[in-house]
Order: structure tokens, then C-alpha cells, then sequence
């Protein structure tokens, strides 16, 4: 299952397509595009914090739950909150920046558009792992069968043949250069974050 199917179950791709004034359609293509980067930057935020238990915590600290409620809720959202993970995530506005250029280039979408769809994407994303991690009260949101939790937990297996790459277009082979299963370090060396 795509992320930008899981996003459109829980109704994560109405509400950014509200708020940004485009169709249902390009907000799908928005986040095919930009989620392998924002799923590769939650892994690696997840290495460096031992594993989803250190990523729960961070994210309890940046809103939990509450970030993908604020996304889906009839007011308009907080980028700043979505800001915040992306800086926990991406380290930089640069990165940031980066990855909806090179979505951009994908998709065909306006990048002004997919920097703004960017923070509200990583609240949904971040939101939604919360949850997950919470457990039982937010269950009936998670798609049957597979979602978002198997979807990270195969690409923190940190081999190229985890969940989230076994078809050849899956989320982390999109953008995945090197073939590590995280496209966001391909991304970060493609604008000089990262040395070789």
C-alpha cells in the first residue's frame, strides 16, 4: 500500500487538498513525491534514537497524536508544528527546501505548493506513527492489512529488502539512489549535507 492510499483513508489528503486550494489528485501526487523523504527522514531520526520507542518519544514531545489532528480538523493547521518535526527530521530548511524541488521534478507540481504540503505532511505521517504506537483507541483510523506502522517498520529493518522496498516502485525505492533503502541521505548529498 502507497502512503498516499493510507492518506486518503484517514482523509489526510482532503484536508491538505482544502487547505492548499488543489485537487484531491495532486495532493496524491504531492505526497508520492515527498513521502519517501519524509518516511526516510523518520527512519533516520529512528536510528538515532533507538528505534520507533526513540521516535515515539520525540514525537510525544512535538505533539503526538495531536499533529495528525490538527491536520484533519476543520481549523486551519499549524505549519509550525509541521515545521518543528521537519527541523527534527531534515535538520535544515535547506533539506527541506531540496526535497520539494526534487518532488517537483517529479510530480510536476508547483514546489511553492510542495513546500507548503511538506510540514502538513510530516504532522499526518507523525501523527499517525503516534497513534499507532498509542495503540487501541485510534485503531479503527488504521487501514486493515499492512499501513503506515509496517510501511516505517520495513524501512527501519535498514536493509534494501524491508517492507517498503520489496515491489520496484515502492516508497523507499522512488527516490532511494543508492539502493540503502533511505532516500532522504541520497537527497541531503545531493545538496551538500552529506560527505561521501
Amino acid at each position: 500500500m502507497q502512503l498516499s492510499d493510507i492518506l486518503a483513508q484517514m482523509g489526510g489528503l482532503q484536508s491538505i487538498a482544502r487547505e492548499l486550494g488543489v485537487s484531491e489528485a495532486d495532493a496524491a501526487k504531492g505526497a508520492a513525491a515527498l513521502g519517501p523523504a519524509v518516511l526516510g527522514g523518520f527512519k533516520k531520526q529512528a536510528q538515532q534514537t533507538s528505534g520507533l520507542e526513540g521516535l515515539g518519544g520525540l514525537l510525544g514531545q512535538l505533539g503526538g497524536g495531536g499533529l495528525l489532528d490538527d491536520v484533519l480538523g476543520a481549523r486551519p493547521t499549524n505549519v509550525a508544528r509541521g515545521n518543528d518535526v521537519l527541523g527534527q527530521i531534515f535538520g535544515s530548511k535547506d533539506v527541506s527546501r531540496a526535497v520539494a524541488k526534487n518532488a517537483s521534478s517529479q510530480s510536476g507540481l508547483d514546489a511553492s505548493v510542495l513546500k507548503k504540503m511538506l510540514p502538513m505532511l510530516a504532522m499526518l505521517v507523525g501523527g499517525f506513527i503516534s497513534k499507532q504506537q498509542g495503540g487501541g483507541a485510534q485503531a479503527p483510523m488504521a487501514p486493515a492489512g499492512g499501513g503506515l506502522g509496517d510501511l516505517l517498520g520495513g524501512l527501519l529493518g535498514g536493509s534494501a529488502s524491508g517492507a517498503g522496498a520489496k515491489s520496484g516502485s515502492g516508497l523507499a525505492s522512488m527516490l532511494d539512489l543508492d539502493g540503502d533503502g533511505n532516500p532522504l541521505d541520497d537527497i541531503m548529498r545531493m545538496i551538500g549535507k552529506v560527505g561521501r
